[in-house]
């Protein structure tokens, strides 16, 4: 027999979207906290008791509560941040469905307290909490500072089904404490207090948008080598703006445990902003690595809708093609800019590689080939250390122009990476290059002398990487610069360098495709098939011409040159999935410079190879003109520095 329709009770009805809302403790911090920031605290105290099974407290100083609303903020989609439907198109607040409070007081004992923080001093404040069944108490007078305090005791008590999911006080606390580090670093200007069964874990101090106080909470949150050796983000295009901290990638990680995306000050987890972020990555990190980063990105509210996820951990962007772009080409630009590339906000000069500086992920200006070894004006300057020279000698030089460099290090650009034409399918000759050898031998690298009086690296106008003094087992270079010791491995280094010159050269001919003796079939779906039609000109334009076959079949006749023994029908079947999920895919992109970070390698420098002054200077001159030369191919580091700090510590000097 089918049950009569009828109108559920209110607290059911609470606790159905509590189901929603309330997952663990976590959960309920999370929009604690939140409405704290809305109501413009300064100061969060959050105090818990068994991983906040047992009890949960978050007060702060915000504007509060008068007494005629204490009840009204208890009830079901009762809020002050929204009106009419105009203002969901443009939320600037963390919550605004008025659903929290309610649906969390109807699964725990919850107790509200709050004083104006504009009523006169004589103004009690006032508690109300909420009985077993969902009925509000009478308010009670109470001595409470001006804020707001919620405090929630026996999470589930109501719905032992509920209970039973929870996990140990361990991971339940690690799951909350997770949430407040995900909070202080989202608002640097909040102070943060959090105690754990009587035991303080953090209490931080308000940074006051000071850069260094903002390292010192990174540092507290997420440990000192995070703060020490993040890089810093800044961009701006089309009304979207990126900033926060990315680590290099040689710091990459075994889990994806430090990656923390703001949008609007809100932390969410978007699958769009994932993938841009990994694809930024994708030429500097191995495969099974995670980047790690801090970044928060600030658009026009009515360019994001908040409102579709109950949790409101997801978004969903109006322009999403171009957030993508916009974060993929900021991050790109600012790894390839590397640890050199760092500049201070004040003057906008590139700062040495160990200063905490904020960075500026400007457009990358295309390399252009090394310095011939007869001396002469520098060619166009782009990012990173090339800038750097040009602008610590000549400091108030004009926007795009660049001092000349000084005569005794234009000698050591000796790497040149010539054009060799390439024939097509059709034999004519194509401006498209079949790359070469990555750089030039060292063995013909001359004109640069060694430096042997202290000055000479002390300079003003010293290269970043300084002059070598050495090799060390056949394997590292060693080198001065006015701040340390520089650690070059030079295997690492050389093949970056080759493969980053090998990039420019296909970039810079046509693609040349090469037709297949034996063209390949392969079963798709209608819907791709579809696509294919959208994205053939595309396709083609990157060497690889694939046919329509019937309805569910494809025919792939030419195939880029560079990958004609290469397992195409896997390849087209991932670059048409990217298609369908993302929009745009650089799979081919992607298995073109694999074959040639293969050639680099193999043309790099091995070890046990004994260099002489001459070829280690021009080495650190060219690792200097290549962007990306912080790691290899395959994200492990390519140079490394100590500070004379460092240095001192090391050996205990000044103790």
């Amino acid at each position: 027999m089918v049950s009569p329709i009828r109108t559920l009770p209110p607290h059911l009805v609470n606790q159905i979207a509590a189901g929603e809302v309330v997952e663990r403790p976590a959960s309920i911090a999370k929009e604690l906290i939140e409405n704290s920031l809305d109501a413009g605290a300064e100061r969060i105290e959050i105090e818990v008791e068994q991983g906040g099974v047992k009890r949960l407290r978050v007060r702060d100083d915000g504007c509060g509560i008068p007494r005629d609303e204490l009840g009204l903020a208890l009830s079901a989609h009762a809020t002050s941040k929204i009106a009419a439907l105009e203002d969901l198109d443009g939320i600037i607040t963390l919550g605004f469905r008025g659903e929290a409070l309610p649906s969390i007081a109807s699964v725990s004992r919850l107790t509200l307290t709050s004083r104006p923080r504009e009523a006169p001093e004589d103004t009690p404040a006032w508690s109300i909490g909420v009985g077993p069944d969902g009925t509000l108490e009478s308010p009670q007078p109470a001595a409470h500072p001006p804020g707001t305090s919620v405090e929630v005791r026996e999470l589930f008590f109501n719905t032992p089904a509920r209970r039973k999911f929870l996990r140990t006080e361990r991971t339940e606390f690690g799951h909350l404490e997770q949430v407040v580090r995900r909070i202080a670093l989202a608002c640097p200007e909040v102070g943060l207090v959090l105690r754990h069964n009587g035991r303080q874990v953090f209490d931080l101090a308000p940074a006051g948008g000071e850069t260094a106080r903002e390292r010192a909470r990174l540092a507290q949150l997420l440990g000192q080598s995070f703060a020490e050796q993040a890089l810093t983000v800044t961009a701006e295009a089309v009304g979207l703006r990126l900033h926060g901290w990315v680590l290099p990638p040689a710091f990459s990680r075994s889990q994806a445990d430090q990656q923390y995306f703001y949008v609007n000050g809100r932390m969410v987890r978007d699958k769009l902003v994932a993938h841009a972020v990994r694809q930024a990555f994708s030429d500097v990190l191995h495969h099974a690595r995670h980047p790690a980063f801090v970044l928060f990105l600030e658009l026009p509210a009515r360019q994001v809708d908040v409102n579709v996820h109950p949790a409101k951990h997801e978004v969903r962007f109006r322009e999403s093609r171009q957030v993508h772009d916009f974060l993929f080409s900021s991050l790109q630009r600012r790894l390839a800019d590397g640890v050199l590339g760092e500049r201070t906000p004040e003057t906008g000069t590139i700062a040495p590689a160990t200063a905490a500086a904020s960075t500026h992920a400007s457009s990358a200006a295309p390399l252009t080939p090394a310095l011939a070894t007869s001396g002469g004006q520098a060619g166009r300057v782009g990012t990173g250390a090339r800038a750097a020279v040009a602008r610590e000698r000549s400091p108030v030089a004009p926007a795009g122009r660049v001092a000349e460099r000084p005569a005794r290090y234009q000698a050591d650009l000796a790497f040149q990476h010539p054009r060799p034409a390439a024939r097509d399918g059709g034999g004519e000759t194509s401006s498209s290059p079949a790359p070469a050898a990555p750089a030039k031998p060292l063995s013909e690298v001359g004109g640069a002398r060694p430096v042997q009086r202290q000055e000479e690296v002390e300079a003003a106008d010293a290269p970043p990487l300084g002059f070598a003094l050495g090799q060390v087992n056949g394997v590292f270079l060693l080198a001065q610069a006015r701040d340390g010791l520089i650690v070059v491995d030079i295997h690492a280094a050389h093949e970056r360098i080759g493969y980053e010159r090998l990039k420019q050269a296909w970039a810079r001919g046509r693609i040349v495709s090469q037709p297949l003796l034996l063209p390949v079939t392969l079963q798709v779906s209608r819907a791709e098939v579809e696509l294919l039609e959208t994205q053939r000109d595309t396709l083609a334009r990157l060497g690889l011409v694939i046919e329509p076959l019937g309805a569910e079949t494809l025919v792939i006749r030419e195939v880029p040159a560079l990958l004609r023994q290469a397992e195409i029908a896997p390849l087209v079947r991932d670059l048409l999935s990217d298609l369908t999920e993302h929009g745009r895919s650089r799979r081919l992109d992607a298995a073109i410079d694999a074959v040639l970070a293969t050639m680099a390698c193999h043309g790099a420098v091995r070890a046990n190879r004994r260099l002489t002054i001459e070829e280690m200077n021009a080495l650190l001159r060219e690792m200097e003109q290549v962007e990306r030369i912080d790691q290899c191919n395959h994200g492990r580091p390519t140079w490394v520095k100590m500070t004379h700090d460092q240095l001192d510590r090391l050996f205990e000097r000044g103790r």
